[in-house]
């Protein structure tokens, strides 16, 4: 029955987005540290091609390594040109990844998930348990395909399907529209393309109308991504705009070639071989051709792509991504509320980047570092007012999406509170240390870089909740509340100490100290909040934490 085939091939795909999420997953939480010091590294042409083909195969993804390009190109660490080299490069480590995917490998799939779910679960360290979770994430990978094989069987009796088929086969300007539109639509062109091959397997779908829907599928992919960063910073939305261009281009020029006799020339022994063939041959030519026109298509995007207002100018001199609140979406509440959360994580990295830097501002007093920690707060306030005033044009007519405004009002207003702490408390009391050319005790030095780096691990945590709701994370966020009031504590013990023995540095430094510890408290407190707010969602809060009244 029809409902049963949908259901079927609805839950192969659902299992091969799942799987292809979870090798992302436990790649990027895993191997994050290494992945930034690699882009860092990026530079030129062929080195950022080579990088983005490596990203790409671990991650499964052209689309996630492009985001991460397009997230280090806003923070002033890449170019356009090399980020536009590392999406080539992605492209054909994708093309890659669907060629793996390709192989009869029937023996490998249980082999990765017991060697992947024993890492998870009995490893030691976080990168073993990640490298663990994507190593099963590729099992269930090769479970999806197979299950995608068999849910796809009914379609060899479908009377629609050879129409449809035979029309695409001779409309290869449609067919290759249709490849993009699906590409699109699953948000995954490594899916859309496996799901193709799988057909084509199969015998449901010709070559030629396959070459043109494969064709157009890697113009969905670079789609993807250019949407994504729509409301980001100039420079990713230069980087997508040019791969569009170039892939856009590629695709149009190998349509013509397959048009005029190539396709018959494909190499591999079966439809489904000459596909996959077709795809690695396609993105090949497509980095070779284009890492010599990173460039000049660079400057092509640096012309075609909005310029910033003067708002926008000034905050991405200092690297922060421009505004995601879309006057477009008022009307629709649930999009914007989607571009509100995407406004906060914003905000919350704008904070981490005032925090981050704190104890070198104290032990330098860089009078550059604590403009720009000001300049940076102002932008925090104008996406705290901005995001409140947002909400406001918003007619939600269902209550929990109001109940939801207000809670991303909430932690907008908190954010606000940490970047005043920032400012108006540890910067001031930066540039008291400076002028009065103040020294701390080694053991109270050490005592706030200790606070400081778990307040920083609780900023981060904080982001991450921001982006995932995920509510062990909650858990985790909340809980450090206690461990930071437990480090104030002793530090606070321990500098009372050092005053009774008239430690000269501690006697100078007294007030410096003791402010310094509770702002670092107060900024924990705020960011808690956050976890709060996911756990109230799910029952996880208690109202009140008052014994009962005896």
């Amino acid at each position: 029955m029809a409902y049963l085939f949908l259901l079927h091939v609805g839950g192969a795909l659902a299992l091969l987005l799942w799987a292809i999420h979870m090798v992302q997953t436990g790649i990027d939480r895993g191997w994050r540290p290494e992945i930034t010091a690699a882009l860092r590294w990026a530079s030129g042409a062929i080195r950022p091609a080579g990088i983005g083909l490596l990203f790409a195969v671990a991650l499964q993804s052209a689309t996630a390594t492009g985001m991460l390009a397009a997230g280090f190109a806003a923070k002033g660490a890449l170019t356009a040109s090399a980020g536009l080299a590392i999406m080539l490069g992605a492209d054909l480590g994708s093309a890659l990844v669907v060629y793996f995917l390709s192989l009869n490998f029937q023996l490998l799939a249980p082999i990765l998930l017991i060697v992947g779910t024993g890492l998870f679960f009995k490893a030691d360290t976080r990168k073993l348990r990640q490298t663990g979770r994507a190593l099963a994430g590729i099992g269930l990978i090769f479970v999806a395909l197979s299950l995608l094989g068999q849910a796809t069987e009914p379609l060899r009796e479908s009377p629609l399907l050879p129409a449809v088929v035979t029309y695409l086969g001779n409309d290869a300007f449609t067919a290759l529209v249709a490849g993009a539109v699906i590409a699109w639509l699953m948000h995954s062109s490594v899916t859309a393309i496996i799901l193709l091959l799988t057909l084509a397997t199969h015998g449901l779908v010709p070559i030629e109308a396959a070459a043109s829907l494969l064709i157009g599928a890697n113009i969905g992919g670079a789609l993807i991504p250019f949407v994504l960063t729509r409301g980001g910073a100039l420079i990713s939305r230069q980087i997508m705009a040019g791969n569009l261009i170039l892939r856009g281009g590629g695709a149009l020029i190998a349509l013509l070639v397959l048009g005029a006799g190539a396709r018959g020339h494909l190499p591999g022994a079966s439809d489904a071989s000459e596909l996959v063939n077709l795809h690695l041959i396609f993105n090949a030519v497509l980095l070779v051709v284009g890492l010599p026109l990173v460039r000049p298509v660079s400057v092509l995007t640096a012309w075609l792509v909005r310029k910033p207002s003067a708002a926008e100018a000034g905050e991405l001199a200092l690297g922060l991504p421009p505004s995601c609140l879309d006057p477009g979406s008022i009307s629709e509440p649930a999009m914007a509320l989607g571009n509100t959360q995407r406004e906060l994580i914003r905000m919350a990295e704008i904070v981490a980047r005032m925090l981050e830097p704190i104890m070198e501002i104290y032990r330098t007093g860089d009078a550059e570092k604590i403009r720009q920690a000001k300049a940076m707060e102002a932008a925090v306030n104008r996406a705290q007012s901005e995001i409140k005033l947002y909400l406001a044009k918003v007619s939600f007519t269902v209550e929990t999406q109001e109940k939801q405004s207000h809670d991303l009002a909430a932690i907008a207003v908190n954010l606000e509170y940490v970047g005043d702490a920032i400012t108006k408390t540890l910067l001031r009391l930066a540039e008291v240390r400076s002028e009065q050319r103040l020294a701390f005790s080694p053991s109270g030095w050490r005592e706030l870089s200790d606070l400081h780096g778990s307040v920083i691990a609780s900023m981060r945590l904080a982001q991450n909740v921001l982006v995932t709701r995920d509510v062990a994370q909650a858990r985790e966020l909340v809980r450090r509340k206690s461990e930071i009031r437990a480090l104030v504590d002793d530090s606070m013990r321990r500098h009372m100490q050092r005053l009774k023995q008239g430690t000269e540095a501690s006697v100078a430094t007294s007030n410096i100290h003791l402010e310094t510890i509770r702002a670092l408290k107060t900024i924990n407190s705020l960011l808690a909040t956050i976890g709060y707010h996911v756990l109230a969602e799910t029952g996880d809060v208690l109202d009140s934490r008052l014994k009962p009244a005896g």
